[in-house]
């Protein structure tokens, strides 16, 4: 036997929730390809290495923010026969997606890099001394990084959107990145003509362990995979009171977008009626419903305590 319940969202906080993901993604893809014009343009007149790897990764920000605005809009469609859970897991291959380009932009930007800085110690590429101008768009480009990624830091944590949380690891990144292009225009204007294309490698490398973390958090998610002890105690602590209950099985737990789905098996006496085993599954959702966070379905099944396996 199984029963469900279903907790639904007020309307305006769905539409909400979706509003201010998508602000995150408007304002980023805004500011990133002004950023990226800026910063190729001042690499390029600058003869700033560095700082011109970091507008190309600000081009790859362009792109796919891009993906990512098309995916969040879709991820806020209403439930259908298909995706009765909503469709919240676009959010997750959203995030797929951010990892992936993460991953690809800091391998490029390494490759150029370790490339750049054995021209100069072979003395294949001249001894450029790099502009000011330059220096000035890549600390221009780290204030303006860090106040995108508070902002979407805060909104990912009021939403739990990963895609979101992704966009603000970037951000992050791009700070590094561009962090990375001071120093070695610093470097550059002291004299150490090296220190360019040395600080882009290093940052790339940064860069990649970001993208590698985003996609192992994404793939978690879209994987089937059995709770933290944190939820399975809460679990624990809130059908303790229920003495039908002789033992608690199984406990599976589903992520969709932010919020989580549970299977839940629990054992008890086999003298029971069905009319009685719907009684104390009717508890168990209401239970765990109102006591586990983000925590939008329950399926409770019900068997004799003292059989381990077949049916219900």
């Amino acid at each position: 036997m199984a029963a469900e319940i279903l907790k639904t969202d007020p309307i305006s906080d769905i539409k909400n929730r979706q509003r201010a993901a998508e602000s995150v993604v408007n304002v980023g893809l805004f500011f990133n390809a002004v950023l990226a014009i800026a910063k190729i343009t001042a690499g390029i007149l600058g003869h700033s290495q560095g700082l011109l790897a970091d507008g190309i990764n600000s081009v790859s920000d362009v792109i796919y923010f891009v993906v990512v605005k098309i995916f969040v809009r879709l991820s806020g469609k209403p439930a259908d026969p298909e995706h009765p859970y909503g469709h919240h897991q676009l959010e997750s291959i959203a995030a797929l997606v951010v990892g992936a380009f993460v991953i690809t932009t800091g391998a490029a930007i390494f490759w150029d890099s370790v490339n750049s800085a054995y021209d100069l110690y072979v003395g294949a590429a001249p001894q450029l001394t790099i502009r000011t101008f330059a220096l000035v768009a890549a600390l221009a480009t780290i204030v303006a990084k860090i106040v995108l990624m508070l902002h979407a830091n805060r909104i990912s944590q009021t939403t739990g959107n990963l895609a979101i949380s992704a966009l603000a690891r970037d951000h992050r990144n791009d700070i590094f990145a561009s962090t990375g292009a001071a120093t070695g225009i610093l470097l550059n204007m002291l004299g150490f003509h090296w220190g360019d294309p040395v600080a882009g490698a290093v940052v790339a490398l940064i860069v990649a362990k970001t993208g590698m973390d985003i996609l192992r958090e994404a793939s978690s998610d879209l994987m089937d995979n059995v709770p933290s002890e944190e939820i399975a105690c809460r679990i624990h602590e809130l059908l303790v009171h229920v003495d039908e209950i002789q033992s608690i099985e199984d406990i599976h737990a589903h992520r969709f977008g932010p919020y989580l789905v549970v299977n839940l098996t629990i054992g008890i006496d086999g003298d029971l009626s069905v009319k009685d085993g719907d009684k104390i599954a009717d508890v168990v959702e209401h239970s765990l419903i109102s006591g586990v966070e983000m925590l939008r379905k329950v399926y409770v099944h019900y068997r004799p305590a003292h059989i381990k396996e077949g049916g219900d």
